[in-house]
């Protein structure tokens, strides 16, 4: 079966951490994914989680170099809401057929979420190679996800959940791993602040992360 995963694996390889954005004040997502992808954090995943999110989304959808994700996708209105704000891709903590159908009838690329070997078979088996593995730390962290692994070396993931600066060196290190989900390049108070140098900062630190 060719892959599904083609185009979200290229989007997971443009750099080790994909942003996790929770944007509030869509005024502030032009500048915040300026900073990040400045920073060299190209792959940015805005989660749907506010009223904010979509015009977020179109916002960041004209910043050059950046590639703008929809992320907490969970219904197929979901899928089409995203695609119809400039989503690149998508992102979903887990996978449905109905959000697959959805997905693959817009065209728009997705990291579908996955915690078990049997989920990550049966996406396997539906053509997904390139996961999102949800919820990373709540589910054994690095030491699950390399055991898991192991029987199943043609999946890899991007972790999301719990991962840091102080624990995503354990997930990079894997040979399973592409990228990791993080939403510490990002922090609230600094967005807030308009602090986009400061975010910059943390951005080139985290580009700077390898396993």
């Amino acid at each position: 079966m060719t892959s599904k995963s083609i185009r979200t694996r290229e989007i997971c390889e443009l750099a080790p951490i994909v942003p996790v954005l929770v944007v509030e004040d869509a005024a502030l997502a032009a500048p915040l994914a300026q900073a990040l992808v400045a920073g060299g954090l190209p792959a940015l995943e805005v989660t749907l989680r506010t009223p904010a999110a979509l015009d977020a989304i179109r916002a960041m959808a004209d910043v050059p170099g950046g590639v703008v994700g929809a992320g907490t996708l969970i219904t197929p209105e979901d899928v089409r809401a995203a695609k119809e704000a400039g989503a690149q891709f998508g992102v979903s903590p887990g996978a449905t057929d109905a959000l697959i159908a959805a997905c693959e009838a817009e065209g728009l690329p997705l990291l579908p979420g996955a915690a078990t070997a049997s989920e990550a078979m049966r996406l396997l088996e539906q053509g997904y190679d390139m996961l999102k593995f949800f919820p990373a730390e709540a589910s054994g962290g690095a030491p699950a996800l390399k055991a898991i692994g192991a029987p199943l070396p043609q999946v890899s993931f991007c972790p999301t959940g719990g991962v840091s600066p102080s624990n995503v060196q354990d997930y990079l290190a894997l040979t399973n791993v592409v990228c990791a989900g993080g939403s510490w390049v990002a922090p609230k108070s600094m967005s807030s602040a308009g602090d986009w140098a400061g975010i910059e900062a943390l951005a080139r630190d985290a580009a700077a992360f390898r396993g």
